[in-house]
């Protein structure tokens, strides 16, 4: 059965009126932070501003309402821009329709199928070599309006893009630059600086909750309207945004579109579904709770589904408006549906005032985004790691610029299972017990070969029972598999290979200690019938006992 109980039923038992007041605080908070970040994602994917507008008063509703998350705000995430702008340049915006739905059809089976724990399993550093390359990318996509270069497609790639803005650089222009570097120093001087020069903690508190990229963005904004200065604005290049909702847009499907989407539907999914349950364990940290992790896939996955046929992209969760949602005192998800209520009032509303808006300022605030977003110390603490873990960010990184998420995601999963699987084979070892271990073996040497196996008998481990197989002793094998924690088909057939071979060469095999998972498969692949169950014993000393026995038959009979 599918368990679909959003994280608001639990949220509002013993929900009050100081709680709801805390709540729309909050709520407003993110939505005047989302305002600027979701149309700079939009303009950055190479979407209409109001792309990013739908999906966050959309998806961010539907994420909050139906997530499994107190706290989480959804909307569009900058670890997007790199694949939507490369999706709408390689199969138009159509088809990104059709790939963010996929994506949703995605995420809500990943939720049903109770996949969300497996999310973990993915490397750190795959996660922090994709990330940093996507931030280089953000940052590189926005050279083009931070220094107001006239370019009329950018491509996608890092060396189309290098090449574009290299021929570009003659249209430099000198006040579009000076507005940007002008709004990402106030971003950053506000950010660091102004709240701790402030000595009521009181007032330091309040400037905390405004933030530096929407100052920037409404200074930039009346410098431009009132100075009429020669800079690309949104106005200018978009004709604005609507004062309204879009109504539905089915686009064109056919299955042979459908099929060169899938490795795109799946990309955006798998990126969605880390983003999201990364942001919600940060605030699981910050809250003290616990969220649903397939609760939340099936969430983003009705999101996803539903915002791309109503003008939105791809969303997930978002931590840097997560964050700003729980210091600002949210405690259940009305905070996330008022943030995306906000954003509808504001639309509806001051539509008009965005026509002033310069794009060299949401240059600026998606470079402070992108700087924010990686993890650039790690490049410095590499040597503190070993060799397998710093090939694997930097091999993801570098094929996160120059070549493509998906490779270096795949590339990066494959390079983090080898190093894994070798790591795990060499915990794994045999070790030959003598007469020093256990004195009854005494006067049994040439005839009992004792050994006792540790760690996981897997396919990666499997040479351990090979060798005991080339040098069988001439009488009885006893083997202790009490350390042995998992077998898996692989090693069940090893097991099988050496009994055989004991059959063969008329050599007694006694094994003692299987319990658990290795006693199960023993069982069911054949291995306990081919040993006879005379010859298992619950521990080594009995094993011993009987192996002695047995050799003081052999050696009497004729």
């Amino acid at each position: 059965m599918i368990e679909f109980r959003p994280k608001l039923f639990a949220a509002l038992q013993g929900y009050n009126q100081q709680r709801f007041a805390r709540d729309v605080g909050a709520g407003l908070t993110v939505g005047v932070v989302a305002l600027p970040l979701a149309m700079a994602f939009a303009i950055a994917s190479g979407l209409k501003p109001e792309s990013g507008l739908f999906t966050a008063i959309l998806a961010g509703f539907m994420v909050s309402a139906l997530g499994g998350s107190r706290v989480q705000i959804g909307g569009p995430a900058g670890a997007f821009i790199v694949i939507v702008y490369g999706i709408v340049e390689r199969y138009g915006l159509a088809n990104l329709v059709i790939a963010t739905a996929m994506s949703g059809v995605l995420l809500f089976a990943m939720g049903v199928f109770k996949m969300g724990t497996l999310v973990r399993f993915i490397p750190i550093s795959v996660i922090i070599g994709f990330t940093n390359g996507i931030a280089v990318l953000i940052a590189l996509s926005q050279v083009k309006d931070f220094l107001g270069l006239q370019v009329v497609n950018l491509p996608a790639n890092f060396f189309g893009m290098a090449s574009t803005l290299v021929h570009a650089l003659p249209t430099f222009n000198a006040t579009a630059t000076a507005l940007a570097l002008g709004s990402l120093a106030l971003i950053v001087v506000w950010q660091f600086g102004v709240p701790r020069m402030v000595k009521s903690p009181v007032w330091a508190a309040r400037l905390r909750l405004v933030p530096g990229s929407v100052l920037a963005l409404v200074i930039a904004t009346l410098v431009v309207s009132l100075g009429h200065f020669p800079v690309e604005t949104i106005g200018s290049k978009f004709g604005g945004i609507p004062s309204s909702l879009p109504a539905l847009q089915w686009p064109d499907f056919s299955w042979e579109t459908a099929r060169f989407l899938f490795i795109p539907a799946i990309t955006l999914a798998m990126l969605g579904a880390i983003e999201s349950l990364l942001c919600a364990r940060v605030a699981d940290g910050m809250i003290d709770d616990r969220h649903n992790p397939n609760q939340e896939l099936m969430a983003q996955g009705i999101a996803n589904f539903i915002t791309p046929f109503f003008g939105g992209m791809p969303a997930t969760g978002t931590i840097a408006r997560t964050v700003t949602n729980v210091k600002g005192g949210a405690s259940s998800p009305i905070a996330g549906m008022v943030h995306a209520l906000t954003l509808l009032i504001v639309m509806l509303v001051a539509a008009p005032l965005a026509q002033d808006i310069p794009l060299a300022a949401m240059a600026a605030i998606l470079m402070f985004v992108a700087w924010n977003m990686g993890e650039w110390r790690e490049f410095l603490h590499l040597r503190q790691y070993r060799m397998p873990y710093r090939a694997t960010l930097l091999a993801v990184f570098f094929l996160t610029v120059v070549f493509d998420l998906t490779v270096a995601v795949e590339v990066g999963l494959v390079a983090a299972c080898i190093t894994f699987i070798y790591r795990i084979s060499s915990l794994s070892r045999a070790e030959a017990l003598t007469a020093a271990d256990y004195p009854a073996l005494t006067g049994l040497e040439g005839q009992v070969a004792a050994h006792r196996l540790y760690g996981a008998l897997f396919f990666g481990a499997v040479k351990l029972i090979e060798d005991l197989q080339d040098h069988l002793p001439e009488r009885t094998l006893l083997l202790d598999l009490k350390n042995v924690i998992y077998v898996d088909s692989s090693g069940a057939d090893s097991l099988n290979d050496l009994a055989r071979a004991c059959h063969k060469n008329r050599v007694r095999l006694v094994v003692c200690g299987l319990m658990h998972q290795p006693l199960d498969i023993a069982t069911r692949c054949g291995f306990v019938s081919a040993v006879g169950s005379h010859n298992i014993h619950v521990n080594v000393a009995t094993a011993i006992q009987a192996s002695a026995g047995l050799a003081h038959l052999d050696a009497a009979a004729p």
